[in-house]
């Protein structure tokens, strides 16, 4: 076994090992992967690789361990991703407004300021249609729409990035 360091000193960007490194990524992989599994596939004792997951969780580097769902096993399989142009002073009532809704999975701010990335999930192209014409269209605060429905994916971040 790899002689682990002696301190478990907090973790942050900054102070991340290669073990630690190696043990998000098992993680990423398998969220229920057992402090056993972890020790073993690390080359560490099971009660180093339980203290260290807990440093990871209690530093804020690892947020929190969930499912991934296959949303097409749901019936989403309409993929879209929307760019939207916002009057600055709009932004985020705009945003809040779209983030609460069920068909949107991810929204972000850009860097601009006034620009809104976003990932749409629903069952249908009309869905979809009746999504935008409610929430998107006719609204003054919003200058322009760019949107593009997925088509193949090839490289698909599961469970969260790979370090």
């Amino acid at each position: 076994m790899t002689t682990p360091p002696p301190v478990l000193q907090e973790a942050t960007s900054a102070t991340l090992s290669k073990l630690d490194s190696a043990l998000l990524n098992i993680l990423v992989k398998d969220g229920r992967a057992s402090f056993a599994d972890i020790a073993r596939q690390l080359g560490v004792s099971r009660a180093y690789a339980r203290a260290r997951v807990q440093v990871l969780v209690s530093s804020g580097v690892i947020e929190l361990f969930g499912a991934v769902i296959n949303p097409e096993k749901l019936g989403k399989v309409i993929s879209t991703f929307v760019d939207i142009r916002v009057a600055p002073a709009a932004l985020e009532a705009v945003s809040q407004e779209l983030a609460d809704c069920h068909e949107v999975v991810s929204l972000y701010i850009m860097s601009d300021l006034q620009s809104l990335h976003i990932h749409a999930l629903t069952d249908s192209m009309e869905t979809f249609d009746a999504f935008v014409r409610k929430r998107i269209f006719n609204r003054p605060e919003i200058l322009s729409v760019d949107c593009k429905t997925l088509m193949t994916r090839v490289k698909n971040r599961r469970g969260g990035a790979r370090l």
